[in-house]
């Protein structure tokens, strides 16, 4: 019997034969069912326990064992918290956990159900309120062309044609060839040989591995640069108009010209740029510019 004319009681409920504590009101005579937060503090105060002997067995804070008794759920972090503190509190005083748990859902979705789902916000198509602006257009128009360019960049950065190589030599080193080259051209050229005709095919052959070497028409027109594997041979295109070469180690390339070898263009390593290499010009070459013995050519691998 409560101070205030009421009094607790078991009853049996005949559906499942599980046990209720109720609360008899004397006065009126019907009964309700305790909640969880006077199911939580009769346990604790029938063993003589404390709410903050409660907090340390279950290790949740006062203030939220304080909650859970007053049956305030705002003061929780939220709902899981609420379900798990007060499953926590229910084993520390000996109550079945589970019921409990169901106990505090049903309670919560009592005070505070849950929010209704929101509608889902389809685009239509001629919403103005749902229409990018114009300056979201004119902001995604600017970063595409900003993409494009730096594509550009980035493609003629790593991808464009080969360029023309810088000097390799000196000014006084260009002057100085530049001099032979007018004097060789200043003299009457050489009858050439009867038995070595002037025309054929003119052939490079690599006598060493990696030369450099840069074949170009008179207009500038790139035939072929790459450097020679040793054995590697190149043969200038016979409709190419002033084939010209450019290269760090004539030296090491041997020359036939239909067929016939002739001397190379040097014995030493330089740089040689804008040498004619079409067969009459190398013919004339060979015999107006002293040369040692032409070697022969090594057979490609």
């Amino acid at each position: 019997m409560t101070e205030d004319g009421e009094r607790d009681m078991i009853v049996t409920d005949s559906t499942d034969g599980s046990d209720a504590r109720v609360r008899l009101t004397a006065d009126v005579g019907d009964y309700r069912p305790l909640s969880v937060a006077e199911r939580l503090v009769e346990a604790r105060r029938s063993l003589g326990l404390t709410n903050a002997e409660v907090a340390v067995r279950t290790r949740v804070t006062l203030r939220h064992i304080e909650a859970l008794e007053a049956g305030d759920y705002s003061a929780m972090p939220g709902r899981p918290y609420a379900i798990g503190f007060a499953r926590a509190y229910a084993r520390a005083v000996g109550l079945p956990d589970t019921e409990i748990v169901c106990a505090v859902r049903s309670e919560l979705e009592g005070t505070s159900p849950r929010p209704e789902s929101g509608a889902l916000n389809q685009f239509e198509v001629g919403d103005p309120a749902k229409t990018p602006s114009r300056l979201i257009g004119w902001l995604a128009l600017l970063m595409v062309g900003a993409l494009l360019a730096m594509g550009g960049i980035f493609w003629r950065s790593y991808y464009a044609p080969s360029v023309a190589l810088p000097s390799l030599v000196p000014d006084r080193d260009q002057k100085a060839a530049q001099v032979i080259r007018n004097q060789q051209a200043a003299q009457p050229q050489m009858a050439v040989q009867p038995h070595a005709p002037s025309n054929g095919p003119v052939v490079f052959v690599a006598m060493e591995e990696g030369i450099w070497v840069k074949f170009y028409d008179d207009r500038g027109k790139q035939l072929m640069q790459k450097q020679l594997a040793k054995g590697e041979s190149y043969t200038v295109p016979a409709d190419a108009s002033g084939p010209k070469l450019w290269t760090g180690r004539p030296d090491a390339l041997s020359i036939t010209v239909g067929g016939t070898s002739i001397p190379r263009l040097s014995d030493s390593e330089q740089v040689m740029k804008d040498v004619p290499v079409d067969a009459v010009s190398l013919r004339t070459r060979s015999l107006t510019v002293p040369s040692q013995a032409a070697p022969k050519p090594t057979p490609a691998p």
